[in-house]
């Protein structure tokens, strides 16, 4: 495609997969492709973001990091499905808890992205917008959790700008009934939405900032691998 490569992927036209993951953390990637997909080739490594592309179960995927933030996941994203042909991403990422009945490694499935971002008034909306995951790959992401014995939580979940808030949103959020809180999905649904694609983030618990309950940096890069399967399953 003639606008590739880009600055931020020095990848080759069809070097990807119908289908990318992305986690945020690059090691996540490396971590995937390692333990999940057979002939991994890394086509990505650009400013040690890593993509790879291989086969899970004889169907070709890739599995890309997003960096952190909607500022990085929206240009990825961007990239991905307007100058690489990618049709589906599957965020598959950490997320804190604020609905207190959830438990530490439960798995969200973001239908809708509350944010306190202004990404989405570039598409000419200036308001408020919660955007939505593609239903086709959440309808199949349900079906994937119930066939491993882990089935996601649906609903909405939160996109924030901002890591260390200092206005403290959880407690209007928990009233909204929103599930936990995130740094990318908003950004990459609205992407999704306006290239015509499809998108889905999934979430696994990583702390509950209530309760300081956590797990550490080694755990989410390695150990979520119910989420990486279920995401797996659906590509």
């Amino acid at each position: 495609m003639a606008n590739t490569p880009t600055p931020h992927i020095t990848a080759a036209p069809g070097d990807f997969a119908r289908t990318v993951l992305m986690p945020g953390d690059p090691k996540r990637s490396r971590f995937i492709a390692e333990n999940f997909l057979t002939d991994a080739k890394l086509v990505n490594d650009t400013r040690g973001v890593q993509g790879y592309t291989g086969l899970y179960k004889g169907k070709p995927v890739s599995v890309m990091a997003s960096g952190m933030g909607m500022p990085s996941i929206g240009i990825y994203s961007y990239e991905l499905f307007n100058f690489f042909g990618v049709e589906n991403i599957i965020r598959i990422g950490s997320a804190g808890m604020l609905d207190q009945r959830l438990h530490l490694r439960d798995i969200v499935a973001g239908m809708s992205a509350y944010s306190n971002s202004n990404f989405g008034r570039q598409y000419g909306f200036d308001g408020n917008v919660a955007p939505c995951c593609s239903w086709t790959l959440l309808q199949a992401a349900m079906k994937a959790g119930e066939a491993i014995g882990h089935v996601p939580v649906p609903g909405a979940i939160y996109s924030s700008d901002i890591f260390y808030d200092e206005s403290r949103p959880g407690e209007a959020l928990m009233k909204l009934g929103v599930l936990c809180v995130e740094m990318e999905a908003a950004a990459l649904y609205l992407n999704a939405a306006r290239a015509g694609k499809n998108a889905l983030s999934l979430l696994t618990i990583s702390d509950n900032p209530l309760t300081g309950e956590s797990t550490t940096a080694e755990e989410r890069q390695n150990s979520f691998t119910d989420m990486m399967r279920i995401a797996l399953e659906i590509a």
